[in-house]
């Protein structure tokens, strides 16, 4: 393993190199992290504004008057947009990843620096673009955030669809170079700067997950990045990659020859393994916890790590599974099913080896334990309608319902949400030196794993009961007036859910400042982040580099004087 010429070795002085345009990888996770919380911030907005649409479409709110249908469809677009671009993949990946991958293989920083810092400022003129959006001539766009052509290919094809939707993908294409950039660095830093004795198979889940999610990273945003320039000249330039002979508003376009089914061949090539860069290091945030938490090795830490490693291979064979609608040939679609039924195998293997590493533990409920059972429970809850859309012939009635938006919330988004609070109350000791309350930290998360099975868990019944996707108020439809009821229960599930995480907000600055010391190893824990000091120095270990002699997850081991063997200790501890 190789160490890198370019790490830094002196702390930075002025405030600008040191906090702004800094090249730590702990305060670049940092930026990453606290532009995700102002990212999901803006999405809960835009959600709780197309509930409260839904319910009562005649409403005039403050500050953004009447909702009308195509506000709702800008809505439903920013929100998805923001919530998987600059949450979902920005903070377990950039947030967490950045400030501990180097501090779990014994490193003192990532492999390239400066491309660490241009990958967070990249994602920050990236998300400054989208917001820029709501503000032009026209709007938002309003195509959703798949982007489907030709309504995204052409400027006069609605309201929003000008500079709006030119300055959404250059968002996303921006986005796209930030990420690739990000994955370079996680892959080289993981392969090369392991600390002595640090071996693949001693290395924690999460770094593991991290690293097969860089990979994806790697493989999947280069085509999105194809696949929005593509789009911008068809939009811009007159080129027809997109677009067919068409006639809009009684018009002939001056395209020809382009086909809309190439962007969604493109668009979800990369998608479906953007929904495993989403969840992956929440997987592995959930393993870390379970086995500290429950004082026991991780049961099956090679299955687990050949299950992720799974996962990140089958997440690009699966694609096609969004577009059964299309028309695809039977054969193909059948094959599409196959691959998807078996992508379910590799997490079962997860989900059973989490259960395996709870039995029979001594279990400690503290909040980062709650959040990562709750991870599971959603991931499990959301994954159980997977294999039903997996079928052509259940997905074709169910596919433009509200069933859809039920599962991927739950098992895409939510499930990803929790990861990140799980890792927030673990970690916020080792990141500011001082322990989050846990009194609110349990009110937070029962409050908010309640009100989100409140309001994904109905969507299930709205879709099968055949409710549509998208529609923006349905108080006209006889056919669905007896779901009224239901959708006001979810909207009322959602204000009380969002206005909850400001308990966590408060919490959280509170507890940077005020909260209660912490020790530099409060959770007991045996992996290298919790052997160097509380907050860590500057090169992550203060000038030493660590040796590690033991696995991941040493817990109650017989014959040993704790119930826990740190990497770090000696090799005469006796270990699993």
């Amino acid at each position: 393993m190789a160490t890198s010429a370019t790490i830094h070795s002196h702390a930075p002085q002025g405030f600008i190199r040191k906090y702004i345009f800094s090249l730590d990888h702990k305060v670049i996770g940092l930026q990453y992290y606290f532009l995700a919380l102002v990212a999901v911030f803006v999405g809960m907005l835009l959600s709780i504004l197309m509930r409260v649409h839904m319910i009562w479409p005649t409403a005039v709110l403050p500050l953004v008057g009447e909702i009308k249908p195509e506000t709702y469809l800008s809505l439903l677009t920013m929100h998805g947009t923001i919530m998987v671009f600059f949450v979902l993949t920005t903070a377990p990946q950039g947030g967490f990843g950045n400030y501990f991958l180097p501090i779990q293989i014994g490193a003192p920083d990532m492999a390239f620096p400066v491309l660490n810092m241009l990958s967070f400022w990249t994602t920050f003129v990236a998300f400054v673009t989208i917001l820029a959006a709501f503000f032009v001539t026209g709007g938002a766009p309003l195509h959703g955030w798949t982007g489907y052509a030709p309504l995204s290919a052409l400027t006069n094809s609605g309201p929003g669809e000008q500079l709006g939707a030119d300055l959404w993908i250059t968002s996303i294409a921006i986005f796209c170079i930030a990420s690739l950039m990000g994955a370079l660095n996680f892959i080289t830093t993981t392969l090369d700067l392991r600390a002595k004795g640090m071996t693949m198979m001693r290395m924690p889940l999460t770094v593991w997950a991290w690293f097969v999610t860089a990979i994806l990273g790697l493989l999947a945003f280069g085509v999105l990045l194809s696949a929005g320039i593509l789009l911008l000249l068809d939009r811009n330039l007159g080129t027809s990659f997109y677009i067919p002979l068409v006639v809009v508003n009684g018009q002939v376009m001056g395209h020809r020859g382009g086909s809309p089914l190439l962007w969604q061949h493109l668009f979800w090539f990369f998608g479906h393994p953007e929904v495993y860069i989403a969840i992956l290091p929440g997987m592995g945030v959930a393993s870390q916890l379970l086995s500290t938490f429950s004082r026991k090795p991780i049961f099956g830490y090679k299955a687990m790590v050949y299950a992720i490693m799974a996962i990140g291979f089958l997440g690009f064979m699966v694609w096609g599974h969004h577009m059964f609608m299309s028309g695809m040939s039977p054969y193909t679609a059948f094959a599409f099913s196959l691959m998807t039924m078996a992508i379910g195998v590799p997490s079962a293997i997860k989900t059973f080896n989490w259960l395996g590493t709870i039995h029979g533990g001594r279990v400690r409920f503290q909040t980062p334990m709650l959040y990562a059972i709750g991870f599971v429970s959603l991931f499990v809850s959301g994954g159980l309608s997977g294999p039903f859309l997996a079928q052509p012939v259940l997905d074709i009635p169910l596919h433009d319902t509200a069933f859809v938006v039920g599962h991927f919330h739950l098992i895409m988004g939510v499930a990803a949400i929790f990861g990140m609070f799980a890792g927030t109350y673990y970690w916020f000791p080792k990141m500011f030196g001082r322990m989050m309350n846990e009194t609110w930290g349990r009110i937070h998360f029962v409050i908010t794993l309640v009100g989100t099975y409140c309001i994904f868990m109905p969507m299930h019944y709205l879709g099968m009961a055949g409710q549509p996707r998208r529609y923006s108020q349905f108080t006209e439809l006889a056919y669905l007036k007896h779901l009224i009821p239901l959708n006001e229960f979810m909207t009322y599930a959602a204000i009380v859910t969002v206005a909850a995480q400001l308990i966590f907000v408060i919490n959280l600055f509170w507890s940077m400042f005020k909260g209660p010391k912490a020790s530099d190893n409060p959770w007991e824990s045996t992996t290298l982040e919790w052997t160097t000091a509380t907050p860590p120095p500057h090169d992550n270990f203060g000038g030493r580099t660590p040796v590690v002699h033991h696995g991941p997850y040493e817990y109650s081991v017989p014959g040993a004087p704790r119930d826990y063997v740190m990497q770090t200790d000696p090799p005469t501890v006796a270990s699993h």
